[in-house]
């Protein structure tokens, strides 16, 4: 059975790069083009049956990682790895830590884009080798953590971002403000903080974009919880 592979892309040139690419290493694939978030969207709703999602995190619509969450959150049994031409340690961190399985830069060899593909398509985790600098745990720790709330606590975690509050949340979200008190302090023992405020700050120092829109993660978490 062959392996399906969506490669998501906002410039057609690397797109046949990489088809080239995957299909050295891997002859029997069956790939997928998209150049914009939406478009990759659709391509998985068509390929229910993909096996791989090979992301590029500036293509339009994704909005950084706001775009990656989205698609982690809507298919969340899909292995999805990001191809970026930016190598720096922490932005390979936060890419795990939002939910990638693997992180290949641009500028990998054929070799190892043959590696990389074999270990994720094999279940596993791929990302090149890092240099940490002291204290670059902890960033990729609370990625993790937030990367842990379930959609409906995302949803109640971005309208605290937005300064909503308990009685707003819950009139949003049809649901009683004790329901919503119980998401809050759900969350606030998932992100390990105390208060709302430093839930919010922690989110706003992980995003790309402190004032990005979310509206990206409310329609995933939306999605799924209709699903």
């Amino acid at each position: 059975m062959p392996t399906h592979i969506v490669v998501a892309d906002d410039h057609p040139m690397f797109r046949d790069a990489m088809r080239l690419a995957i299909a050295r290493a891997l002859p029997e694939a069956e790939i997928v083009e998209a150049g914009t978030l939406d478009a990759a969207a659709a391509a998985l709703e068509e390929s229910p049956d993909a096996d791989l999602l090979l992301l590029d995190l500036n293509m339009p619509g994704m909005q950084g990682f706001a775009g990656l969450v989205y698609l982690c959150s809507r298919f969340p049994a899909l292995p999805i790895a990001v191809i970026s031409a930016n190598e720096e340690p922490r932005v390979i961190r936060r890419a795990l830590g939002a939910g990638a399985c693997g992180y290949i830069p641009k500028s990998a060899p054929s070799d190892m884009l043959g590696e990389a593909l074999q270990a994720l398509l094999a279940g596993e985790l791929w990302r090149p080798a890092l240099q940490e600098p002291d204290g670059a745990g902890r960033e990729e720790d609370a990625a993790a953590r937030i990367a842990s709330l379930t959609p409906q606590q995302v949803r109640v975690l971005m309208m605290l971002n937005d300064g909503l509050v308990n009685k707003q949340i819950a009139y949003e979200l049809g649901v009683s403000e004790g329901t919503v008190k119980a998401h809050v302090s759900a969350i606030l023992q998932k992100l390990g903080v105390t208060s709302r405020t430093q839930a919010v700050i922690l989110v706003r120092q992980l995003a790309e974009d402190a004032d990005a829109p979310q509206e990206l993660i409310r329609r995933a978490a939306e999605e799924r919880q209709a699903g």
